[in-house]
């Protein structure tokens, strides 16, 4: 390898061990959208400098890992969905859940996506139910969408049949108990899921 050529090399690496700094999750992309050869990555793992997390991602070795770093690992992986359901409850610490899955909402037309891990449970959305009560939180550098606390409890008792309707209860009563939403947000995200009929009773029992 000429000098410059080497030169070069060191340049490119220092500049992906920044990005890894910065970011925590490197995808591929992430370099060719600065410009940089994703060759470097390779060049990297074999010097023990960044180490692969699952595929396609890859972080400094030792790195500090967020509770959370499941849901970056798949966002990073899956651009297009939404963290929802019992994931988002955990996001926002409401109720007892604990899943061991990803919970995450996908376009209805969309492939399932093929992870090795995490471990990955779909719900299909139309684009436009996608797109209502989004946060959108940075975990371990990366853009990761949630739903917000009172879409997500909406969505349990949408999804009622898939999660059981005693969780969606509790979400609803620990979620309201903790001031996770306004009455208001709540019968809006209803109103437009057309859930407000079935959560009515509910929801006038826990505000009377």
């Amino acid at each position: 390898m000429k000098a410059t050529d080497a030169t070069t090399a060191s340049t490119h690496e220092q500049q992906v061990l920044r990005l890894a700094r910065n970011r925590t999750l490197l995808r591929a992309r992430d370099l060719t959208q600065h410009g940089l050869p994703t060759i470097v990555l390779t060049r990297l793992v074999q010097a023990g400098k960044l180490e692969r997390v699952a595929r396609g991602l890859y972080g400094l070795p030792g790195a500090e890992i967020s509770e959370h770093r499941s849901l970056a690992e798949v966002s990073a992986r899956v651009p297009r969905g939404v963290v929802c359901l019992l994931s988002a409850l955990r996001v926002h610490e409401i109720g007892t859940q604990a899943p061991h899955e990803v919970w995450f909402a996908i376009p209805s037309h969309m492939v399932s996506p093929r992870l090795d891990q995490p471990a990955l449970r779909v719900v299909r959305m139309s684009d436009e139910a996608l797109a209502e009560g989004v946060d959108r939180l940075i975990i371990d550098g990366v853009d990761v969408p949630v739903f917000n606390a009172a879409r997500t409890v909406v969505d349990c008792f949408r999804f009622r049949n898939k999660i059981g309707l005693d969780v969606a209860l509790e979400a609803l009563r620990d979620g309201w108990a903790q001031r996770k939403f306004t009455l208001d947000d709540l019968w809006r995200h209803a109103a437009r899921g057309r859930m407000a009929n079935v959560m009515r009773p509910y929801i006038e029992a826990i505000t009377a």
